[in-house]
């Protein structure tokens, strides 16, 4: 099994910012929405929405326009995403229902107690203390909230690592070559995070949801 080797945890270089904010992740971030619906089918989505680890708010605005009837919350620890991440939000005619939060993990406080659902996704692999994320979640998503966490998954091999880059960022900057190259490093195994739940007390489910994403998801009690 490779090894896990940690990558920084914030990684907002204006360069890095620009090259996440212009790229076309528009299959990766649709899915994650539809499979939000696979997931919780029937459900409709009301009230308050924290993302946890928004980036440039890509996600936030494709749940924003799936959900009219939310509102979101998009937290982060890079200034650069977020100033990129507030002129799409502002393009988009959104700043109504969509705020943007400088907060660092541990210890960044959302604006709302609890919230209607909480979301994240690549977030996980960027932590080197993961139970920070996972005691957010418990703090603030309300009694019945669904959880919804994707991630990438570390790959058994150094040699699948490359494929994998190869596969789904040939011909995207390098910077993005590189950053996917470490990420799929830095990434947990459904087994670790598993043990993460446990840890925090939390009953989710893991799942593994393509050849290099994972799943945690599930209801608050």
């Amino acid at each position: 099994m490779l090894e896990r080797t940690p990558e920084p945890e914030l990684m907002d270089a204006l360069e890095q910012a620009r090259a996440y904010a212009e790229a076309d992740f528009a299959e990766p971030h649709e899915r994650f929405v539809e499979l939000f619906r696979e997931t919780f089918p029937g459900r409709t989505v009301t009230g308050r929405v924290l993302d946890l680890g928004c980036g440039p708010a890509d996600i936030v605005l494709r749940f924003a326009r799936a959900f009219p009837d939310c509102r979101i919350d998009g937290l982060d620890a890079g200034p650069n995403m977020l100033a990129l991440g507030r002129e799409a939000v502002a393009a988009a005619g959104l700043s109504e229902r969509v705020r943007l939060i400088e907060g660092y993990l541990p210890g960044a406080v959302p604006p709302e107690a609890r919230y209607d659902a909480v979301i994240s996704n690549s977030l996980l692999h960027h932590m080197v203390e993961p139970a920070a994320l996972w005691q957010t979640v418990r703090e603030h998503a309300a009694p019945g909230a669904p959880v919804f966490v994707m991630d990438l998954m570390r790959p058994a091999s150094a040699e699948q690592v490359q494929a994998l880059v190869e596969r789904y960022a040939e011909g995207e900057p390098e910077v993005l070559r590189r950053d996917f190259h470490n990420s799929l490093h830095a990434s947990y195994t459904p087994q670790e995070v598993t043990g993460q739940l446990a840890a925090a007390g939390l009953d989710l489910t893991v799942a593994a949801v393509s050849d290099r994403h994972l799943l945690v998801h599930g209801f608050m009690p």
